[in-house]
């Protein structure tokens, strides 16, 4: 189920991030940072807990979690949500919703690497990871 996402994950391409972080309300400076940053991202598994560790020359961030259980979460950006994560059909999808607001992150595999995309309203964006270590 979420076996296969467990590894370091290395981004090597990114459309729309500003434009998706803007929607987010993330203000211009960190909004310019953070599309330079080019993050590993980290899944692991203890039992049922799921860890979700981001790292970047910004800035790293951990989230530790089980699967359809809601956690208050504080993110890169610092909003802080109440998040559900969910897999089906192989995809993990995480649900942050703050202030009325609402946006989704769905991670897939896809050909050896990880989709991910992030969708608030109408703006979407896709990320791209390939794995480096399992």
């Amino acid at each position: 189920m979420v076996d296969h996402f467990i590894g370091t994950w290395k981004l090597c391409d990114s459309q729309g991030f500003d434009e998706y972080m803007q929607s987010l309300g993330v203000g211009f400076a960190t909004r310019k940072a953070g599309a330079m940053a080019k993050p590993n991202v980290i899944i692991t598994k203890n039992g049922d807990e799921i860890c979700l560790k981001t790292e970047s020359t910004l800035k790293t961030t951990e989230m530790k979690f089980r699967l359809g259980e809601e956690f208050d979460e504080t993110t890169a950006d610092n909003r802080r949500t109440k998040t559900l994560i969910t897999c089906d059909d192989g995809v993990l999808t995480q649900v942050q919703k703050w202030d009325g607001k609402e946006t989704t992150i769905r991670r897939e595999l896809k050909d050896g690497q990880m989709l991910v995309t992030c969708t608030i309203g109408d703006v979407k964006c896709v990320r791209l990871y390939d794995k480096v270590k399992a």
